[in-house]
């Protein structure tokens, strides 16, 4: 190591500590020396504290695990895959994988490491497309107020676990109905009848409007759903009071910032493997199990034919991969300015997609299992979504020798699959809002206040749906302010700025600086063509498919519940092209010159300390103009 010491008045200037790493030598401290002699400098601002760094670069990849591996994983990807052509649905997704999943995957935590910066900072990267940031905060934002209602009917359902009879594998409580039926053998059936000691016979038409305790309990008790959207009738305090429990829970793991999220996530990201691991043993020493695997993995070679297999897989990449939500971004600013993130995003890649795939066994094993008991196809019992979490898998459970101890795993899993997500989503909106107050507006405590603010406001957003009609309330948040539309009208953005209006040549040369090697060309042919077309492909797809909301397949949604919805959908995507109009009819000149001036990029004070030599000066001297506090000299030093 080499120490310098410099005593000038422009550059508040103390040791420059250098490493050398693959020939270039990389300072860790406020200033940057290069072969050439050229020294720049910058100061930095008085009274705010330099960004945090993770603690070890493995807590940046177990956070971004806990984030990226979510519920989708375990309840969307193994239906979808079984749905459609099972082991061929594996084509389309791995080729959707390496044309649109890590591109951009791998663009938005490199231009969070480069930049240093949360969701709506790093676009200063092309500031006339800073709309892109405010479009990603809205997303994430509408994200944390909607995904944790999951989390809170898991730590319900993980609750009432802890009893000798599961409540939802009976129909002797008090919400059930005189309809609830506990044994369905329509095998039976064959001969007319079915004997039950509990409610006599009946007959098959009799057994036709019988209802599973599972599902009453869901609806009857955890729900206690109302006939719509405009009956939002009592609150249910039970379910409120999970609620708060969770936020709190969130709360504690992100209100001191990455230096206790680094840690916390290495138990919330890694323990839920090990009940995967657990349950997967369990469920295919059970009978039926390989029936349920073969289903799942079967191939159908005609389904490849089909267009809507191919945009399942292309969504599911958008959305298992946490794309377009800024939250990765956020992520990545916290790492080393020299982190290699090109091999990050391969490995959090192949975890992220081998997470989906081995969840599928585990799901199907139990599956099968389930249908083997009840004497049914697997495909009546096989559901995606809360409708596996909370009614198909606790029934299959609910059967199972010591039924509490595995819906207890089951739920927890659930729990912190759900929790990293939730609380690495907020994190990733807090440092968004942080991002934007100068170092002179720095007050102690001012992360802790603004995660309180942020929980508080999603809560009494979040109180909407532990009423009677909050099931309506939640699906309208999920289908619109969340969906596929809103991610992959981001990802298209996101690839267009920053391989057409930065440069993609130019990014990889940014790249290469952090890194210290050029990442293979095809991450830019992927930015520059395939991925964009990819997304809109998809886009288009959806928009012209578009089906109105319903529940159940039988509720329709009011006129005026699809607006609510629209306009939750709309106000991200309008966030890009309202911000394009206002900043370029702002600015003065010529069409040519605004467009100059709006896509200059405005750098950061560790630009100067990190960018290579050979960087084109005049291109530093745009950082934040205007501002006493960012001044910069550049000078010659001979050492």
């Amino acid at each position: 190591m080499e120490k310098s010491s410099l005593d000038a008045d422009c550059c508040a200037l103390n040791t420059v500590l250098v490493e050398e790493k693959r020939g270039h030598l990389i300072p860790n401290g406020n200033a940057h020396q290069g072969v050439n002699g050229t020294l720049i400098c910058g100061p930095i601002s008085k009274g705010y504290p330099e960004r945090e760094t993770w603690t070890r670069q493995m807590d940046f990849m177990m956070s971004c695990v806990g984030f990226a591996v979510g519920l989708g994983n375990v309840w969307r990807f193994p239906y979808l895959c079984y749905k459609n052509g099972g082991g061929v649905f594996l084509i389309p997704y791995v080729l959707f994988i390496f044309l649109g999943g890590i591109p951009i995957f791998f663009l938005e935590i490199a231009l969070g490491q480069f930049m240093k910066a949360g969701s709506i900072n790093v676009w200063n990267i092309a500031p006339l497309f800073k709309g892109l940031g405010f479009a990603s905060m809205v997303i994430v934002f509408f994200c944390n107020t909607y995904y944790i209602m999951v989390l809170a009917w898991g730590f319900y359902y993980f609750i009432k676990s802890f009893s000798s009879t599961l409540p939802w594998s009976t129909c002797d409580n008090p919400w059930n109905t005189e309809n609830c039926i506990e044994i369905f053998r329509h095998g039976d059936c064959l001969n007319g009848t079915i004997g039950n000691s509990t409610f006599g016979n009946l007959t098959c038409e009799e057994l036709a409007n019988g209802r599973s305790p599972i599902i009453e309990f869901w609806e009857n008790k955890v729900l206690n759903i109302s006939d719509g959207l405009d009956e939002p009738g009592a609150m249910n305090w039970e379910m409120l009071l999970c609620l708060m429990a969770v936020w709190v829970m969130v709360y504690f793991c992100v209100w001191k910032g990455v230096k206790s999220t680094g840690k916390i996530v290495y138990f919330t990201a890694t323990f839920p493997y090990v009940v995967l691991i657990i349950l997967l043993v369990r469920g295919v020493t059970l009978p039926g199990a390989y029936d349920g695997i073969m289903y799942y993995v079967k191939p159908n070679w005609s389904k490849l034919g089909e267009a809507q297999v191919w945009i399942d897989a292309g969504t599911q990449i958008f959305f298992s991969y946490a794309i377009g939500l800024g939250a990765l971004t956020a992520l990545g600013s916290y790492n080393r300015f020299n982190n290699d993130c090109y091999k990050d995003a391969f490995v959090l890649a192949f975890i992220n997609s081998g997470t989906s795939f081995f969840s599928g066994f585990v799901v199907f094993s139990i599956l099968g299992f389930m249908a083997s008991e009840q004497g049914v196809d697997i495909s009546k019992v096989a559901e995606s979504g809360p409708g596996l979490a909370f009614i198909a898998y606790p029934k299959a459970v609910s059967m199972m020798p010591v039924a509490p101890v595995w819906a207890a795993l089951f739920f927890i899993m659930l729990l912190l699959l759900g929790l990293d997500s939730q609380f690495v989503g907020v994190e990733g909106f807090v440092t968004g809002i942080l991002d934007l107050f100068p170092g002179k507006y720095y007050m102690r405590y001012q992360r802790e206040i603004a995660v309180a603010i942020c929980c508080l406001l999603c809560f009494i957003i979040d109180i909407s749906m532990v009423t009677q009609g909050g099931m309506y309330v939640f699906q309208l948040f999920d289908y619109y302010s969340a969906s596929g539309m809103t991610l992959l009208w981001q990802a298209f953005w996101e690839c267009v700025v920053v391989a057409w209006v930065y440069g993609a040549d130019r990014f990889m040369d940014d790249i290469a600086r952090m890194i210290g090697y050029r990442p293979f060309p095809w991450m830019k042919w992927c930015w520059s063509f395939i991925t964009p077309c990819v997304c809109m492909g998809i886009f288009l797809f959806h928009l012209l498919n578009y089906k109105p909301l319903t529940y159940n397949n039988v509720y329709v949604y009011p006129w005026w519940g699809e607006v609510i919805g629209w306009c939750m959908a709309l106000s991200s995507m309008l966030c890009i092209p309202v911000s394009f109009v206002y900043k370029l009819s702002g600015a003065k000149g010529t069409f040519r010159e605004r467009w100059e001036i709006l896509t200059k990029p405005v750098w950061g004070a560790h630009h100067l300390e990190y960018m290579a030599p050979d960087t084109d000066i005049k291109s530093l001297a745009s950082l934040s103009p205007g501002t006493e506090e960012n001044k910069v000299i550049i000078f010659e030093s001979v050492m």
